[in-house]
């Protein structure tokens, strides 16, 4: 089975605020902002969403394809994806740029504040499809290259591929139209319920539009667990799994969406395809950066059976 999972290779620069942002910014003042946070220190981490599905994949023992593009200062991330097996063939290096980075930080009540540079990002990824066969293909259409998210989403449905559309970050640079266009031409879209505020309001279409224009629909809703909407009927809500050790929530979304991907492979119903990201979510906010965390087969299925039932 070929996973393509197309989107940024990032370094997140993380870092803690011990005080709430929202103490700090005046509401009376929202078009005038200057405010500093001083924080604790500074992580560097390996990052960027399709770095961050490939890894969670690659827990899940599945061999992700990479579709990203990356800087001269690849070395270090080349470095870590061979300790963990995660191909290199389909990034594409841009010699004259640095990678992307993203300046993640987050304060006491888990609200983050990211600043991104694109670097590497601002060019294409040049995936040829020519060998690929729709029938044996899955594949992830996360943040990144804005035009490879359009032309990726494109090709995948004129091939055929089971093509799963998760536009977070990048709503903001999208065009109405063309972000409607993209999620109708896929087979399932998922995002936070923030991102899904962002996307009816950019199209203009109200949630039973939005409904008719793509099969499935994932909202992530933090601690109050993800709905699941098909057809016309009511969402089905999956809950969270309760974590008392909560390091950073940092990936979580894309962790939920590895564990998400690796269902569909398996062939399970989207619940429990939904279910089984909601583990992997569990497994990285107890650590500190977005693919730091580790667990093994046997560890997944225990936590799935134990807060989820047997399937």
């Amino acid at each position: 089975m070929d996973i393509l999972v197309s989107g940024s290779l990032a370094y997140d620069r993380i870092m803690d605020f011990t005080g709430k942002f929202s103490d700090h910014i005046m509401p009376d003042k929202l078009d005038n902002i200057n405010v500093s946070f001083t924080v604790n220190g500074m992580s560097e981490n390996f990052g960027g969403t399709a770095g961050n599905i490939a890894y969670c994949l690659t827990v899940l023992k599945e061999n992700p394809r990479v579709l990203a593009t990356i800087g001269y200062d690849y070395h270090r991330y080349y470095e870590w994806f061979s300790q963990h097996s995660i191909s290199t063939d389909d990034v594409c290096i841009i010699e004259s740029e640095a990678t992307a980075s993203a300046y993640i930080t987050t304060d006491s009540s888990d609200n983050q504040i990211t600043g991104f540079n694109p670097g590497a990002m601002k060019y294409g990824s040049g995936f040829d499809f020519s060998d690929i066969k729709p029938s044996e293909c899955i594949a992830i259409v996360a943040p990144g290259n804005l035009e490879d998210m359009a032309s990726y989403t494109d090709m995948h449905k004129e091939k055929g591929i089971y093509s799963i559309f998760d536009p977070g970050q990048s709503l903001p640079v999208w065009d109405g139209s063309a972000l409607a266009r993209s999620i109708s031409r896929s087979s399932l879209l998922v995002s936070n319920d923030y991102e899904l505020s962002l996307i009816l309001d950019k199209t203009g279409l109200t949630m039973d539009g939005l409904r008719t224009s793509i099969n499935t629909i994932v909202t992530t809703k933090g601690e109050h667990g993800c709905d699941i909407y098909t057809g016309s009927g009511d969402p089905l809500s999956i809950p969270v799994i309760n974590t008392d050790n909560v390091i950073d929530p940092t990936g979580a979304g894309d962790a939920f969406r590895g564990g998400l991907i690796k269902g569909l492979i398996e062939g399970v119903s989207i619940e429990r395809a939904c279910q089984m990201g909601t583990v992997c979510s569990h497994y990285v906010i107890q650590s500190y950066g977005t693919q730091k965390y580790s667990f093994t087969s046997d560890d997944f299925n225990r936590k799935l059976t134990e807060s989820f039932g047997s399937y």
